[in-house]
């Protein structure tokens, strides 16, 4: 497996948001609710739509994910409630769902759409599916997000192991970014 980097500048952060939501809805929530929530993408091409979306149309506030509260903020409301008003798929289906099969995107499909948008917001680092959580939890502790509850959502050993995970290198400093 190669080692990927989270995406650290804002500034390409909003360059792929931008590529993807002309490219398409699905791809552009696909990296905006990785960036803001730190699943992995087994666990988020897993979703299904009604875990994120109530019968009346709301969209939820929090995920539950193994017994695990994820918060939904505006940022994943706004680019899902885009998705939904650009594709009203049943309520049923999969978030990601490949339009041949009606099932969930691959892996290998959902790394294609994250090193492509990355590459094409000028992105040259390694880049891949672990990239989306890595990026949320190098924000989460740029804006100030203890140490010790970024490690408990990633289930790792140690605060230095994932400080390495995130990318975090002593030229890092903690600044307040919105994603």
């Amino acid at each position: 497996m190669e080692y990927v980097n989270p995406i650290k500048s804002i500034r390409k952060i909003n360059s792929i948001k931008k590529n993807l939501k002309e490219r398409s809805s699905r791809d552009y929530v696909l990296f905006v609710l990785g960036i803001n929530t730190g699943l992995k993408v087994s666990t988020l091409l897993s979703l299904k739509i009604s875990q994120l979306v109530k019968e009346d149309g709301a969209i939820e506030s929090f995920l539950l994910i193994d017994d695990q509260k994820i918060y939904i903020n505006d940022q994943v409301k706004a680019a899902l409630g885009f998705h939904l008003h650009h594709t009203s798929p049943p309520h049923d289906s999969y978030l990601f769902q490949s339009p041949k099969s009606g099932l969930p995107i691959t892996r290998q499909q959902a790394y294609r759409v994250i090193n492509e948008a990355a590459r094409k917001a000028g992105i040259n680092d390694q880049i891949g599916t672990h990239t989306l959580r890595k990026t949320f939890g190098y924000h989460a502790y740029k804006k100030g997000i203890a140490i010790s509850l970024i490690q408990a959502r990633f289930h790792q050993q140690s605060p230095s192991d994932t400080l390495r995970y995130i990318g975090m290198d002593d030229t890092d400093q903690r600044i307040d970014v919105n994603l």
